[in-house]
């Protein structure tokens, strides 16, 4: 059961420095840059890198020398997002912010980027690592994390829900509407599609 042709849903491309900006950001879900997330024979020294240790062995505050080449590492997600709100609180115009990980993470990255007045054209996003989605319930408003079948049960009202192709940028969500709606208790096979 698929559901192609949905113009919402989001495309990526390699990353490569915007030559327009003055500054260029590049925050990576993992421990380094993925090789596939940049564009050819652009090297992550284009950009100042900010990464994800996942572990706690790295100083609580890393060293942020803002420059092209330098590379700080973040204890968890929430620690680079943290550190990445205060810098586009205090950040000038020029600053070009780029990402790569998971398509959740691009999308919340873009929604700290969103609320401090970044552009669209001022950021881009290379998809990188596991292709699980993040969806959005339309019956409860339940947000689930991790989903790789084409069918899955919310958590928040136990609907069987078919994972639409449909994305929201507002949400940084896939829609998920209720499968047996019209025949109760007919739920199709869950296909692995999102691994």
């Amino acid at each position: 059961m698929s559901d192609q042709g949905i113009k919402s849903r989001p495309t990526y491309a390699p990353l490569a420095p915007d030559p327009s900006g003055r500054h260029h950001l590049l925050v990576v879900e993992a421990t380094e840059v993925p090789a596939e997330a940049l564009a050819e024979g652009i090297s992550p020294s284009a950009f100042e890198v900010w990464t994800v240790a996942r572990r706690s062995a790295v100083p609580s505050v890393p060293a942020m020398e803002e420059a092209p080449g330098s590379v700080a590492t973040f204890r968890s997600v929430t620690h680079l997002f943290s550190a990445l709100e205060e810098r586009l609180a205090r950040e000038t115009m020029g600053l070009r912010l780029y990402a790569a990980g998971a398509e959740p993470f691009l999308w919340d990255v873009w929604g700290r980027a969103q609320k401090a007045g970044l552009s669209r054209q001022e950021t881009a996003f290379a998809e990188a690592g596991p292709k699980a989605r993040r969806i959005y319930c339309v019956h409860c408003r339940t947000v689930s994390e991790g989903v790789t079948t084409s069918i899955f049960t919310c958590p928040g009202c136990g609907a069987s829900l078919f994972v639409r192709d449909h994305f929201s940028r507002r949400l940084a969500a896939f829609m998920a509407v209720q499968v047996d709606a019209e025949v109760p208790g007919e739920v199709p096979e869950a296909e692995e599609l999102y691994a």
